[in-house]
């Protein structure tokens, strides 16, 4: 009674094997939306952090280095996981080789001279 009849009638058999193609045509836009945002964010971020890693690798002694608070010193000594800066005449600090956000040649100029 309340039912049309166009929901009772029935596909014939030809459509049934559409589904597939169908189901792929749909994925289509998904699979390059996520291959753009791997592009664009994932990919970059990676390369950042692999070029942040090797900057904090090549730290050395009299480099001039930049930390995420905003410190400039000179670098004094170095560990597997910590450098020692000094920031001013006599004061010295242990920073985190992570918190480094910058490494300047010993060649420039540091905030103490």
């Amino acid at each position: 009674m309340f039912e049309s009849p166009a929901f009772a009638q029935a596909t014939n058999g030809a459509d049934a094997g559409a589904g597939f193609g169908a189901g792929m045509i749909a994925l289509t836009p998904w699979i390059a939306i996520l291959f753009i945002f791997y592009l664009l964010m994932i990919r970059p971020q990676q390369q950042q952090m692999k070029r942040h890693r090797a900057m904090i690798a090549a730290v050395k002694p009299r480099d001039v280095a930049v930390t995420n608070g905003g410190l400039i010193g000179k670098v004094t000594k170095v560990d597997e996981g910590e450098v020692e800066m000094e920031v001013a005449q006599g004061v010295r600090v242990r920073v985190l080789k992570s918190m480094l956000s910058e490494i300047r040649p010993h060649g420039a100029k540091a905030a103490n001279d």
